[in-house]
């Protein structure tokens, strides 16, 4: 009997144009805006895998709730279906709106990070480090040391070293770690998962050092699926049951909702502790807006109570990794080096060893960035030494343990074709990967977080 093919659990209501140049209007208007990825408008994009932050589609239910939005300035109706979503999901008694995720870091950080702090985690990503940085406080690497090697298929590269994250702890004393920082997924090592065990341990090592757990949320049912996949002991429990197990002993949580919350805009903080919440709520009125809303509008809140439910839908889950694992498998069929397992979220590619010609200190994660998008019209985002910026005391880059380009797909936008299209177009890149000599220099940069604007020219 012929076996039925997989196919998304939805269908397609309302269809975006797609704009295309020819290779030349490409290469004129890259070098226009100084080969930063992030100020080419977007219709001058193909496909756009830049990020998966509030780029997906919503669902008719979503949209309902857009005209269903209670635009109450205190106590809307809306607020409050997002307070049950969260409370029920996450386990959470407050939660504390805000407009994103970064957002949410300014509050949270804002409350409890101080000058000369240190916040170990695994691999913080760009505004966590970030928003650490700005406050004079240093967030160190924990991750295990097979994130870093893009050819090793361990399943959790994710996951936070034992040993050093103690030994972190007893260098620095209690009193100058505000808390443990957990990521999942774990954007900056590729989208990797962090294991159920892992999370226990790490919960449990803090409890011995009376030290909070926090933890950066945005991908967090992408992680769950991931333990229901890969962590043997978890194949028969739910996503929600997972879910619940991930958080039980995690002091604080919080999310850019605008990627496993699947709407375009949103965020929040949850949390236990009534004393810390009212302490974050002085924040919240100064930088976001009333504690009921927190820089969202109701009609965005009434989304996104929506969207935490769908997003941990198992049948979701499985089509959304399935198209990640399908571009993924088209790339290394072209021979394309990427980091292995591939992760929930993303595609990373290796820059280093895809164009070694190119030198670190040249940026080849974001020569590949710039030649993709030259070839097919392809945006992605390095991930790379111009993310992880200089260092705060020398003023000097800091060589990155991976240059990578990411590949961020869109929830429930592209399709099978387009992932076809993007591999082509890598391919065709690695092609003529001899014919590429040159990286970049920097003609000018801002103090924090640069490659958001930076400026490039050929070195």
């Amino acid at each position: 009997m012929v076996q039925l093919p997989h196919i998304p659990p939805y269908k397609t209501k309302v269809v975006e144009p797609v704009y295309f140049r020819s290779r030349q209007e490409r290469q004129a208007k890259i070098e226009e805006v100084h080969y930063n990825l992030f100020n080419l408008h977007s219709d001058w994009v193909i496909v756009d895998l830049m990020t998966d932050s509030g780029t997906g589609a919503m669902s008719e239910y979503q949209w309902s709730e857009i005209m269903l939005g209670d635009e109450s300035y205190a106590g809307s109706e809306s607020y409050f279906k997002l307070i049950r979503s969260v409370q029920d999901i996450m386990g959470f008694e407050y939660v504390a709106p805000t407009h994103q995720g970064r957002a949410a870091e300014n509050i949270l950080f804002s409350t409890v990070v101080n000058s000369g702090d240190v916040i170990p985690g695994n691999a913080h990503f760009d505004t966590t480090k970030g928003h650490i940085e700005f406050r004079k406080a240093h967030a160190i690497d924990c991750t295990v040391q097979k994130a870093y090697n893009t050819e090793d298929t361990f399943p959790f590269k994710g996951n936070l070293d034992q040993e050093k994250l103690e030994k972190v702890i007893i260098e620095y004393g209690r009193e100058k770690i505000p808390f443990i920082n957990i990521t999942v997924t774990c954007n900056t090592v590729g989208g990797q998962p962090v294991s159920l065990q892992n999370i226990k341990d790490t919960c449990s090592l803090a409890k011995k050092y009376d030290i909070p757990v926090y933890m950066d949320i945005a991908r967090y049912a992408e992680n769950a699926y991931f333990i229901k996949t890969r962590e043997k002991l978890y194949t028969d429990w739910s996503i929600q049951a997972i879910i619940t197990e991930m958080f039980k002993d995690v002091d604080v949580v919080w999310m850019s909702a605008k990627k496993d919350g699947l709407v375009n805009i949103g965020g929040f903080i949850a949390l236990r502790d009534a004393a810390l919440y009212e302490k974050l709520g002085q924040f919240t009125i100064i930088y976001e807006g009333f504690l009921t809303y927190g820089g969202m509008s109701g009609r965005a809140m009434g989304a996104l109570a929506v969207g935490l439910k769908e997003g941990i839908e198992y049948d979701y889950l499985h089509d959304r990794i399935k198209q990640v694992q399908y571009l993924g498998s088209k790339l290394k069929e072209y021979g394309i080096p990427i980091q292995e397992p591939i992760g929930g979220h993303a595609l990373y590619i290796d820059a280093a060893k895809m164009l070694p010609q190119i030198p670190i200190t040249q940026y080849p994660a974001q020569v590949l960035g710039v030649e993709a998008y030259i070839e097919g019209g392809v945006r992605g985002v390095e991930i790379g030494t111009l993310l992880a910026d200089r260092d705060p005391k020398t003023g000097k880059d800091r060589s990155a343990k991976l240059e990578l380009l990411r590949l961020a797909l869109p929830r429930r936008v592209y399709s099978m074709p387009h992932m076809d299209y993007v591999a082509a177009t890598i391919a065709r890149v690695n092609d003529r990967k001899e014919e590429i000599k040159k990286g970049f220099k920097i003609k000018r940069q801002a103090e924090i977080l640069r490659h958001f604007t930076v400026e490039l020219e050929r070195a």
